[in-house]
């Protein structure tokens, strides 16, 4: 079991899943039950599932909650890059796209370690 407080890679996704709620808090209002509900629920996933994973009883168990985190950042990188594509994002999308690609190469590295 971990401390999943001290890992760097839950830290960091909950900058970016903060990050996702400060930026859909700008989009216009008839997005609120559709994208500005999905990115939050990916963003707030990809911490989430670190945590449960850390709380399993095996590596093992971990490395499968570390997937699915990673599977919740790349639906996550979709949804940004459709902000882009309908015009509702500025200039922190492109900052969130870094931090949520760090998360991704922290999740690959602790997965590895985890063999």
């Amino acid at each position: 079991m971990h401390r999943f407080e001290e890992l760097k890679i839950w830290q960091k996704a909950m900058n970016v899943t903060e990050n996702c709620y400060i930026l859909t808090a700008e989009f216009p209002k008839e997005e609120k039950y559709n994208l500005t509900s999905q990115i939050r629920r990916s963003a707030t996933s990809i911490p989430s599932n670190i945590a449960e994973g850390a709380g399993r009883n095996s590596d093992g168990e971990f490395k499968q909650f570390l997937g699915i985190s990673n599977g919740s950042s790349f639906e996550l990188l979709t949804q940004l890059y459709l902000t882009e594509r309908l015009n509702l994002s500025s200039r922190k999308r492109i900052q969130l796209i870094k931090e949520l690609f760090e998360v991704c190469k922290m999740n690959y590295s602790l997965q590895k370690s985890l063999l």
